[in-house]
């Protein structure tokens, strides 16, 4: 086994160890959130549903990449490879349509009440729930052609028709074809990005104009304290982060598809690239969120309830 086959491995291997481990703390958070009876903010369900997304993403593509990089590349069967690459890309269009989602919802919420969406701030939050599961759905249905695209390294297809993706193989149908399913697979993903790109720059001038006001206004409350600021940088420091891998991986993919046999460092450099934003997405919402503080509230909270009816049952 080359030294570079190890290197890829154990970048492979700590990128999905930290970022499973990440996503996992914050999804954990949230649980500890419901059961101390704190109310669960829109946000909150479209966060853990992204760091389910994450994990889908990290573990179908992270784990066994490190163990072919460890030198094991034919170890996944035919449908073993299909299973895989399906739940991946499902789990990469789900992280894309929530934060996505959670952009716009952002973008509307932060909206002026005499602007246009003034009406819909007022009923956005009864989507929030659908919009999610419509995702979900959306990307079942769109990366179904994974389950036909894919095939394991040790099948007996004509080597000739498959690109080589280290641990699994894919199956070409001709350039017509093949140029179809790309753009089916582009279009959900560019229309997000579309989204995010407009929620975000709504955003900024919303921050830019409110920080010009109360600079005008010589208050002392700034808009850096603002709860609603907070959740707003958050969620812009997470698209970008977002954007910024997004393009990476687009370029590579593009030049997956150009060259017939990418070679080892092509494909390798792709996947890592792939797995940035899961693994690190959870940090960046950890850094940024002051929701620990709200289990200590909400602990508070029910102590001082169990204490007063405490209190009336003595009397």
């Amino acid at each position: 086994m080359a030294a570079s086959d190890v290197a890829v491995g154990i970048i492979f291997l700590a990128q999905t160890v930290v970022g499973a481990l990440g996503n996992s703390s914050l999804l954990l958070h949230y649980l500890v959130l419901d059961f101390t009876g704190f109310k669960v903010r829109h946000t909150d369900l479209i966060l853990q549903h992204l760091i389910v997304a994450n994990l889908l993403t990290l573990l179908c593509r992270g784990v066994p990449q490190t163990v072919a990089a460890f030198g094991m590349k034919g170890f996944l069967s035919d449908a073993g490879c299909k299973l895989l690459f399906y739940l991946h890309r499902v789990g990469r269009g789900v992280s894309i349509g929530s934060t996505c989602l959670l952009s716009v919802f952002q973008a509307i919420k932060n909206s002026p009440g005499y602007s246009s969406c003034s009406e819909l701030k007022l009923n956005i939050p009864k989507y929030i729930g659908s919009s999610i599961y419509l995702s979900w759905i959306l990307y079942l249905f769109v990366n179904v052609v994974f389950l036909m695209y894919m095939t394991g390294r040790r099948s007996n297809k004509n080597i000739t028709i498959l690109k080589d993706f280290g641990y699994c193989s894919g199956v070409r149908h001709g350039t017509t074809t093949d140029s179809l399913y790309a753009a089916l697979l582009t279009f959900p993903d560019v229309l997000c990005v579309g989204l995010m790109l407009w929620a975000s720059s709504s955003m900024v001038l919303i921050l830019h104009r409110h920080k010009q006001r109360m600079q005008h206004l010589h208050k002392t409350s700034s808009l850096k304290s603002s709860p609603e600021s907070r959740a707003t940088k958050t969620i812009l420091l997470l698209v970008s982060t977002f954007v910024s891998f997004y393009i990476l991986s687009c370029i590579f993919q593009v030049i997956l598809s150009v060259f017939y046999n990418p070679n080892w460092f092509v494909v390798s450099t792709a996947a890592i690239i792939s797995g940035c934003f899961p693994a690190v997405s959870p940090f960046l919402l950890m850094s940024r969120d002051s929701s620990a503080s709200r289990i200590h509230s909400a602990w508070v909270q029910n102590w001082k309830n169990a204490s007063h009816m405490t209190k009336i049952y003595i009397i």
